[in-house]
């Protein structure tokens, strides 16, 4: 007779004084499972067993409750391969939903509900962030938790929010900013790393001499982790050529060789661009970088590896907008008309020209 091949590696039957139990064990990590086997609470302890968890799996919430599904998905592994930032703002995130909703029992919860927990949160994009973490909660249950049944939160509706998110600079707020925070100082550096490099604000407080080699700046994007290699441009390199050379890092605190919290260098950003009167930040430099490789006619795997991103999606926007407005030119010029008008004074912003 074939043995049956054991469903869950690792795990094996403890009987004790008639009862059976369940104990996964890996070299020296062990601990006990809960069960019924195969069962929803069998799972999610066997998930993070397999990461390497060794916190209890004993539940401090009521089973079934939205705050007990909380528990299971941040246990899960599925949370454990995210990136460690995206994991604290998940946590933060999915805590403030615990707050609000944690006790009551999560299949009972219909879209009225999870649209008034979108009508908790301030702005449209905290209120769909609300939306998104309650659907990807019950898709869990669905996939590794057996619940069959609806999923509310995709049926909620999605509040209407600014289709270009961050405020992308133009070429004028970056020569303000450049204007005000002259050579040398920290607010020009930080400005041409991130419009340069597209770095996000994680990697920009982490980037230093050991990403530099051969006139080239080397990261692997911590978000992602994927690999990003690009030329430095000589207004970047002028830059760099003063960050001084017994320092690590290019960007540290004011009269320190410490680093910036995430947060902080994005704080401290914001100060300097209100400094010079432009509406922008770090997020921004990198959508303006990726706008200029548009406009410029860079294909979207030349826009992608500027953003370090490991498909084309989001590079697909950018070259649509670009190549939208080169196709109507190009329409226009085919009507053989000359120049489109004569501008007046009052619209013609050009160097404060009038066309008279």
């Amino acid at each position: 007779m074939t043995r049956r091949k054991n469903k869950y590696p690792g795990v094996r039957k403890n009987v004790v004084k008639g009862r059976i139990y369940w104990k996964f064990e890996r070299g020296d990590f062990r601990i006990n499972i809960p069960g019924p086997y195969g069962s929803p609470e069998f799972l999610a302890a066997y998930e993070a067993a397999l990461a390497g968890s060794k916190s209890s799996n004993a539940s401090t919430a009521l089973a079934g409750t939205l705050a007990w599904l909380i528990e299971q998905y941040l246990r899960s592994l599925r949370f454990q391969n995210l990136s460690d930032s995206r994991k604290r703002t998940i946590r933060l995130e999915l805590d403030w939903l615990r707050k609000e909703a944690g006790k009551y029992q999560f299949e009972r919860l219909e879209v009225r509900h999870i649209e008034a927990l979108m009508s908790k949160k301030t702005g449209p994009t905290a209120a769909n962030t609300v939306k998104k973490n309650m659907s990807m909660l019950f898709n869990f249950a669905a996939k590794k938790l057996g619940y069959t049944g609806p999923n509310p939160a995709r049926h909620a509706e999605r509040m209407k929010v600014n289709p270009d998110g961050y405020h992308t600079w133009t070429d004028d707020e970056v020569n303000r900013f450049l204007d005000r925070h002259g050579p040398t100082t920290k607010a020009r550096l930080v400005m041409l790393l991130a419009l340069n490099t597209g770095m996000a604000r994680q990697d920009l407080a982490r980037v230093g001499r050991q990403h530099v080699k051969a006139g080239r700046i080397a990261y692997r994007r911590h978000k992602t982790a994927v690999a990003a290699d690009m030329p430095i441009l000589p207004e970047l390199a002028e830059e760099l050529r003063h960050v001084p050379k017994d320092r690590l890092l290019f960007v540290t605190q004011d009269k320190s060789d410490k680093p910036y919290a995430v947060a902080s260098l994005g704080n401290w950003f914001r100060d300097r661009c209100a400094e010079a009167k432009v509406p922008g930040s770090l997020h921004g430099l990198r959508k303006a970088g990726a706008t200029r490789l548009a406009d410029a006619g860079a294909s979207e795997w030349e826009i992608a590896s500027y953003l370090a991103h490991s498909d084309t999606t989001q590079a697909a926007v950018y070259t649509k907008k670009a190549n939208r407005a080169r196709l109507a030119d190009s329409g226009f010029a085919k009507l053989n008309v000359g120049k489109v008008s004569n501008l007046s004074g009052e619209l013609d912003k050009k160097e404060g020209k009038s066309n008279e």
